[in-house]
């Protein structure tokens, strides 16, 4: 006798209604420990190198500058990515202030928002129970939790595809005027995820779409997703910004379609191409310890296919889409997949709600098998870093750390091999007592220890990829017209942390992180100002008219032994990485 792991589940307004009092006390504590999951600790961490220290600054600039349409960076034009992401926190710079929470305060209202997004449509497609396990399964998902905690576009843009990709469904569970109100609402969301990060936005939820639709064998869905008045609305959102930056930067046609679109998604020179198969330990991973539930649970669902819903069809499509494309696409990163990994928390909330309500069915058997390996991986854990708390060494002759990280990192070890045993204690609770409750709690237990107990570790990681204690050593009582300089380098981050420009003296610009800088450079045009060839820094020198405070990192400290002997300086040590030295003004030597 097979068990429908997906069997639909239609639920009634009146028993809905009924389960939201009953469960009130329940939904309060699922959405506090949401938020807390998305928003505790926020401003917690340094800004990492290079995404969120580079991200933040373009924000910052944008709130000074008032440029609503052309990002810049470091003083730069930046055309890497559309200015919408760039304008949420702009405007919380505004009202809040410039700090790392509040720059981090747009991803995590997208990531909350998603998850209610999440929870509402669950609600109505499944039941009450298994929106509530969403909601706490998607929030306490690593990557999720990340990506809803840093400065960068893909928790917006993923709110915006999952937008669109719920509404289009909607649309075809109502009928008339509310089907056209939901298919324009999409063609809004669709359009705003353009806006966020180009073309991707709107061709990953028209493929989502496109094919469920088609395995459904609803041609007229497909006819009414792509409907004239649907692409007119996508079009009045995406055209003035498309056209208004075209005639401010005639180049950004070419570089944003040809570039950074179809050259990222089919060519290799954009560095972050990995093998076809990368999104599987991606997912293991950065889905963990939910991922361990899988492997069983997608062997037993093709097997009970025939008793999907149509919402759990779409679910599934969704994922095997985004892995797919992205997996094809010669340019990877695990923020591509974040809306699969969302949709992975719903179907993994549906194995959940089913076993809670049989405890001796098919799906509690799945959910009892994959707490064997979290046992096995929390023992395992725990038995390494007791090994390296009793005798830290052990961790010191096989690492090449900076002697102060390590020293740093010692104190976490103790807190993480407790949490770890916590876990285990919890896995071998739960599997004696085969008590889904005790088994839940077991998984989510991972999650909510490292974002309370082992905090510190992620703190200290931050630290030892940001800018900040680097801007902390550089003198407060330099003068305002004193330049900074960086030969070959730029630690990102530190004209967010400085409030001020850093020039880069660089071959290629490939410092800046920014390939539409790259791509100026090699056009033939003047070098813009904020940038000057390395090869000619000596002649630069002799340009400046003002003091300078150029920067190095290991590599340039022989270089910078001579400039401070020709001036009659001396060279500063910052960091283990940096050094200076404050030279006159080289104009006057």
């Amino acid at each position: 006798m097979t068990f429908p792991i997906f069997q639909s589940s239609p639920s009634s307004n009146d028993d809905s209604n009924s389960s939201m009092k009953s469960n009130r006390w329940m939904l309060i504590f699922t959405f506090i420990i949401s938020a807390y999951m998305l928003f505790g600790h926020l401003g917690g961490m340094a800004l990492i190198s290079p995404d969120e220290g580079r991200n933040a600054e373009v924000a910052r600039e944008m709130s000074q500058s008032h440029s609503w349409l052309v990002p810049t960076y470091d003083g730069l034009t930046y055309l890497d990515k559309p200015a919408f992401y760039f304008k949420t926190v702009a405007l919380s710079f505004s009202l809040f202030g410039e700090s790392e929470a509040v720059a981090r305060l747009s991803s995590a209202m997208f990531g909350f928002a998603l998850v209610i997004m999440a929870f509402f449509f669950c609600r109505k497609m499944y039941d009450q129970r298994t929106a509530i396990l969403a909601t706490l399964i998607i929030s306490t998902t690593p990557l999720y939790m990340a990506f809803a905690r840093i400065v960068i576009f893909d928790m917006t843009l993923a709110f915006f595809v999952s937008a669109t990709i719920f509404s289009c469904f909607l649309a075809e569970e109502n009928t008339d005027k509310q089907r056209m109100r939901w298919y324009l609402i999409g063609a809004v969301m669709a359009g705003c995820a353009t806006l966020v990060k180009g073309p991707v936005g709107f061709i990953i939820p028209s493929l989502v779409i496109a094919i469920f639709n088609g395995f459904e064998g609803r041609l007229g869905a497909i006819k009414r997703v792509f409907a004239l008045r649907n692409w007119l609305v996508f079009f009045a959102i995406v055209l003035p910004w498309f056209i208004g930056l075209s005639l401010l930067c005639p180049d950004f046609p070419y570089y944003g379609i040809m570039r950074e679109s179809i050259a990222r998604f089919t060519t290799t020179e954009f560095h972050r191409t990995a093998p076809f198969y990368y999104y599987a330990p991606i997912i293991l991973g950065t889905f963990f310890a939910w991922s361990l539930l899988l492997p069983e649970a997608v062997v037993v669902a093709w097997r009970n296919r025939k008793d999907w819903s149509r919402a759990d069809r779409l679910f599934i499509i969704w994922v095997i889409v985004v892995v797919l494309f992205f997996s094809v696409s010669q340019s990877k990163l695990p923020g591509y997949i974040l809306s699969a990994v969302m949709v992975l928390g719903i179907l993994t909330a549906r194995i959940f709600a089913m076993a809670f309500n049989n405890s001796n069915g098919r799906t509690a058997g799945i959910i009892w098998h994959g707490t064997i390996p979290l046992l096995l991986l929390s023992i395992l854990a725990f038995v390494l870093l007791a090994n390296v708390a009793i005798n830290p060494e052990l961790l010191k002759s096989r690492l090449t750390l900076r002697p102060e990280l390590f020293d740093l990192f010692m104190p976490t070890v103790v807190p993480m091999a407790v949490s770890f045993g916590i876990v285990a204690v919890l896995s071998i609770c739960a599997l004696w007592s085969r008590n889904t409750k005790f088994i839940f709690f077991a998984f989510i237990s991972f999650p909510l220890l490292l974002m309370t107990v082992n905090f510190d570790v992620l703190s200290i990681y931050a630290e030892s990829r940001s800018a900040r204690s680097l801007a902390k050593t550089i003198p407060s009582t330099l003068s305002q017209d004193t330049e900074l300089a960086c030969m070959e380098c730029m630690p990102n981050g530190l004209p967010f942390y400085l409030k001020r420009f850093v020039t880069v003296l660089s071959d290629t610009g490939k410092e800046l992180t920014s390939n539409y800088v790259i791509f100026t450079l090699n056009s033939g045009k003047p070098w813009p100002e904020g940038i000057a060839p390395m090869a000619k820094w000596h002649d630069w020198l002799t340009t400046r008219n003002h003091p300078i405070y150029l920067m190095g990192d290991q590599a340039h400290l022989p270089l910078l032994n001579s400039v401070a002997l020709e001036y009659g300086v001396e060279v500063n040590k910052l960091d283990s990485k940096y050094s200076a030295v404050l030279l006159p003004t080289p104009a006057r030597k």
